[in-house]
């Protein structure tokens, strides 16, 4: 089973927050929205009425240049178990990609919490080592999904989409198990009649009426 949905690619490696070509002179015309039915786009505010009104859409914010994504958002379509997420504006949001960060600075993160094994409390990402404030295994979706295809411990596929699958699994068990059923009463209903008739012939006629006798 494919550990992540044909979207999250092209999500990843796309480039956000250029201006649309169709809408040049229309106010917020930034493409920040993706689609996840059609999965091959940016496009903005007045596309996503003409275009994809009934698909399935999300949109990309921006925090210190670099991509994010509203919990609220993205946690019904996708497993984010595993990522840091952040509280930016009031809102919980969590970074699509990894971010560059200054290597002095990281090694410097990384050997001290080296040297202090057992006395400190950071975390760090499991792919580009950032230094993560909670124990999360992963700092954005990509390392996330560098993260599942380098050790395969994981998925991507949402916990609501899970249960559509058991309860689906489910329903045709009992499916199976009323057709099962009607099949057994069936093949019953045909063998009784044949089982009577055996149990007529078999029963004990009634005593005769002698005849009277004549004068």
């Amino acid at each position: 089973m494919k550990v992540e949905p044909p979207w999250l690619e092209g999500l990843l490696r796309i480039t956000f927050f250029r201006i649309c070509k169709e809408h040049m002179k229309s106010p917020r015309n930034e493409c920040n929205m993706f689609c996840l039915d059609c999965g091959d786009n940016a496009f903005c505010f007045y596309c996503k009425s003409s275009f994809h009104n009934h698909h399935q859409v999300i949109q990309i914010r921006r925090s210190s240049y670099h991509d994010v994504v509203r919990v609220t958002e993205i946690q019904n379509v996708l497993d984010i178990s595993g990522v840091q997420t952040y509280v930016i504006n009031s809102a919980r949001v969590l970074f699509l990609n990894e971010r560059p960060q200054n290597q002095l600075k990281a090694n410097h993160t990384n050997n001290s919490a080296s040297n202090n094994s057992g006395k400190s409390n950071s975390h760090f990402c499991e792919i580009c080592r950032r230094n993560l404030l909670d124990p999360f295994r992963f700092c954005s979706l990509g390392c996330k999904l560098v993260g599942i295809k380098k050790n395969g411990n994981g998925s991507f596929v949402s916990s609501a989409k899970k249960e559509e699958e058991e309860e689906s699994e489910e329903l045709l068990l009992r499916e199976g198990i009323i057709v099962f059923h009607k099949q057994k009463q069936q093949v019953y209903q045909i063998s009784t009649p044949c089982s009577n008739h055996n149990n007529n012939s078999r029963r004990r006629k009634g005593i005769p009426q002698r005849a009277p006798l004549g004068f």
